[in-house]
């Protein structure tokens, strides 16, 4: 799991995954059509995701063309899911203070 979050750590390759995620399987010529990096640094970004698990590569003709896997991705929300209940409590008991603070 700590590469999935070291490619998450980057906001280049996150919007890497949106853009998969939103608009399916691309050549990375497409990728690098949508960012103000060369080519070769989109790839660098894309071996990092693909090595995390989180990309897939398959041939078709003469280009790769890249797929979000979304399985670490479910891992990290397993991993986060007990703090998010610990940060709704804590803002639920927060909220219930502020009420009673307004009340008196």
């Amino acid at each position: 799991m700590t590469d999935v979050f070291a490619a998450l750590a980057s906001p280049a390759r996150r919007e890497l995954l949106r853009l998969l995620r939103d608009e399916g399987a691309q050549p990375v010529r497409r990728l690098a059509d949508r960012f103000a990096m060369a080519r070769p640094s989109v790839s660098e970004h894309l071996k990092v995701l693909k090595d995390a698990g989180l990309v897939t590569e398959r041939r078709s003709g003469r280009e790769r063309l890249y797929s979000l896997d979304p399985g670490p991705l479910l891992e990290v929300r397993d991993w986060l899911t007990p703090y998010e209940r610990f940060w709704r409590e804590k803002l639920s008991g927060l909220h219930d203070l502020l009420d009673e603070i307004e009340d008196t």
